[in-house]
């Protein structure tokens, strides 16, 4: 029988809160505060990230791991939250307590919303925002190389401004891209317009995988119940049908010709599960022959399954019954393992969380794979995915 502690662990998906100085320490003071910026919302009582004078989210939303309150309440200050979700050094120290090797760095898409930035009006400021993102990020995972892993985020609205900071962040180290699931929530072409060709044709040509996060769209978080539902209803509504948008857009990729225009270029369905998969998959395969798709394009060489099979990964955590099953359907190729560390879904146990650490979840639920089949989830998967050592 094989132990875990032998696998290098690669958790796919993480977040480093950002600190409330990352933009205004970086940036020229000529812009004022349109620049991201913390401070306390009188109002609420508590500190947020504002630009322009718009409240964007609480500052410690993203910081949930260990947090002894329920979401949406959070810690009310920077100053509250647990500083492994934003020390290097102190994370560190935590992914050894739980045996994983190494993280992919996400930012807190709640947090840096591309259309605030956008409403500022100022093309190089936008710019500059982005590009002090990733710098912090790089520096930030400069701390542990090989145990912390950037993914460079895009500023979409621009595509030559976009394809030269895919060129920059690949020169600095980042292993992929973050994009938006819903370009068109944004005023830009849909994410199946060929307009998006140019990028996917630099990420391939960089083996750069494409990284669809949850909730990267334009995100309305008030429409999702009446308040009457109570709060934490709504919220918990809310995050099911984050997880559910990905199916959509694995189905674009598909349907959309993307994969098979671009064969070479992976793309990773980020924080949204995995057992819904296999259905979405005999779905996808049914209305592709049901849909006369094959006799519309007899270009397209594959059905969609196998295109999925050939490209697309998708990230579990949370789940028991549904990830054992999907691993048996799918087969251990196309799977991910992630912890969403220190989002309010995480695997971080504490007062107000069902979760288990990450180590005793994984020897719980997912003891009966094949030490074989249990490297390529926890890290060969991904070592060969993200171009990692």
């Amino acid at each position: 029988m094989y132990d875990l502690r032998d696998i290098k662990i690669i958790d796919t998906d993480t977040h480093v809160v950002e600190p409330p100085d990352l933009w205004t320490s970086r940036m020229s003071k000529k812009w004022g505060d349109l620049v991201p910026h913390v401070r306390r919302d009188e109002e609420r009582g508590d500190e947020a990230w504002f630009v322009s004078g718009t409240r964007m989210s609480a500052v410690g939303a993203p910081a949930m791991a260990g947090w002894h309150e329920y979401p949406p309440n959070c810690p009310p200050r920077f100053a509250d939250t647990d500083p492994r979700s934003w020390d290097p050094g102190k994370r560190l120290a935590l992914m050894d307590d739980y045996g994983i090797h190494a993280q992919i760095l996400y930012p807190n898409v709640a947090v840096f919303s591309q259309k605030t930035l956008q409403s500022n009006g100022s093309n190089e400021l936008q710019l500059e925002c982005v590009r002090a993102y990733n710098d912090y990020l790089t520096e930030w995972a400069q701390f542990a190389p090989g145990r912390y892993v950037p993914v460079g985020i895009l500023p979409f609205w621009d595509m030559e401004a976009t394809l030269a900071e895919v060129e920059r962040v690949a020169a600095a180290g980042h292993k992929g891209l973050v994009f938006t699931q819903n370009p068109a929530a944004f005023g830009l072409p849909m994410l199946t317009d060929p307009y998006w060709d140019r990028l996917w044709a630099s990420a391939q040509e960089k083996k750069l995988p494409i990284n669809f996060h949850i909730a990267s769209g334009e995100v309305d978080l008030s429409g999702f119940g009446h308040e009457s539902n109570g709060v934490a209803a709504n919220y918990g509504m809310m995050g099911i049908s984050f997880f559910m948008d990905n199916a959509r857009t694995i189905s674009q990729l598909i349907f959309g010709g993307i994969c098979d225009r671009f064969p070479e270029l992976k793309f990773v369905s980020v924080e949204s599960g995995i057992g819904w998969m296999p259905f979405a998959l005999e779905g996808m395969d049914w209305q592709w022959r049901n849909s006369g798709v094959h006799k519309e394009h007899p270009n397209y060489e594959l059905l969609p399954s196998e295109y999925f099979k050939r490209q697309i990964y998708g990230c579990f955590w949370f789940e028991q019954d549904s990830a054992r099953s999907a691993i048996e359907q799918l087969g251990a190729d196309n799977v991910l393992y992630e912890t969403d560390y220190p989002h309010p879904t995480s695997m971080s146990p504490g007062p107000a969380s069902d979760a288990v650490r990450p180590d005793d979840y994984l020897r719980r639920n997912f003891a009966h794979l094949s030490e074989a089949d249990a490297r390529k989830i926890l890290h060969d998967n991904a070592a060969t995915l993200y171009n990692l050592d």
